[in-house]
């Protein structure tokens, strides 16, 4: 580390050795530049140090981000296992009740949860966003959700002043497409992409090893009272994940959708009342958040009975972890898909005889 020193070299009449011992004294005081700052850039690897600032074009425009960010705080808990994923310095997060079913005793999720004790992130609230406590974290970038339940949008013109704030809808897009936008947002464009291969290789080996239940398929998250279901669509994350496996999602008509499935949410159709059951059009059921007690109630609603997978069936739990896909749920899905829809390869060749023929939209 090259230390400037503020004298003259013709002053030095002394030794060089109490030259050397003076300056060196200066850095060790401060006094010689802003030192409290070469342990953060002594991080960024080489790619990190180029390529700055960066412009990312976000749902409020244009953000400028003028070096490698070091100390990020999420908003969104849905948000944060995406940025655990690429590696990015996320120092705190939103959180959300803990200790239910899904979550850790700080809110975390739980698939994710290990990770974040590692890396030591601070839970900054639980449920309704606090700006005094994302703003006491002191980030260098903030990031916010700009749909969901987790969404801190409301606070953005006072967060934007505090730290560049990127506000990002997650209800279009794959935690891939999520993890590439971050990296680039980050400087860890390395480890988006090294994450992103490491689930296609195991996408593609669960593909070849699945024997598919019948098509096509409705993947839903069953309401508890049992009133309706939000069915995802083939823009949300599960819904693309299902099709990347060779999945065919089943249609659903427009006479059944409610007034808040379209033009909010892109993910997700909302079903409920007399016409719940008309839009449950899969010759399968694949229920995300949910488990074996969820598709035990799912079976014995009487409203439900005439549902062809119900009738056959063909109603499976993806396990609760499932209400937002991450690397790290996403890759338990893959895993539990595996065990799940495994057979042996005289059963494959049936299921893509009849695969051939036209698929059922009810």
């Amino acid at each position: 580390m090259r230390i400037p020193c503020l004298f003259k070299r013709e002053a030095a009449s002394a030794s060089t050795t109490a030259w050397l011992a003076t300056c060196l004294l200066l850095a060790l005081l401060g006094g010689c530049g802003k030192q409290a700052e070469a342990p953060a850039a002594a991080k960024a690897s080489p790619a990190q140090a180029s390529g700055w600032p960066r412009s990312i074009m976000t749902a409020k425009g244009e953000v400028v981000i003028d070096r490698p960010p070091q100390r990020i705080v999420s908003t969104s808990v849905t948000l944060t296992g995406t940025l655990l994923t690429i590696n990015a310095p996320i120092v705190a997060s939103g959180a959300t009740q803990g200790g239910t079913a899904i979550t850790d005793e700080q809110g975390f999720f739980t698939q994710w949860s290990d990770v974040a004790k590692a890396r030591k992130l601070q839970p900054l609230y639980r449920g309704e966003p606090n700006a005094e406590a994302i703003i006491a974290a002191n980030p260098d970038l903030i990031i916010v959700a700009g749909t969901g339940g987790d969404s801190a949008l409301k606070l953005y013109e006072q967060l934007n002043l505090v730290a560049p704030t990127l506000v990002v809808n997650y209800d279009d897009k794959s935690w891939q497409e999520l993890a590439t936008l971050f990296g680039r947002a980050t400087g860890h464009e390395a480890d988006a992409a090294a994450a992103i291969q490491r689930f296609d290789s195991l996408a593609a080996a669960t593909r070849a090893s699945l024997v598919l239940p019948p098509q096509p398929t409705t993947a839903l998250v069953y309401y508890e009272d049992d009133s309706g279901a939000n069915v995802w669509t083939g823009a949300s994350a599960q819904g693309k994940l299902l099709t990347d496996l060779g999945f065919q999602l089943a249609a659903v008509p427009d006479s059944v959708k409610g007034d808040k499935s379209m033009g909010i949410r892109k993910d997700i159709i909302q079903l409920s009342g007399e016409k719940f059951a008309d839009g449950l059009q899969g010759q399968t059921l694949l229920l995300f958040s949910g488990n074996a007690q969820t598709a035990a109630q799912v079976k014995r609603n009487r409203f439900l009975a005439g549902s062809p997978a119900i009738k056959a069936g063909h109603v499976y739990p993806m396990g609760l972890d499932t209400f937002r896909l991450d690397y790290y749920s996403a890759t338990q899905l893959l895993r539990h898909m595996q065990t799940l829809f495994h057979g042996s390869q005289a059963a494959a060749s049936e299921q893509g005889k009849a695969a051939t023929k036209p698929a059922s939209r009810g």
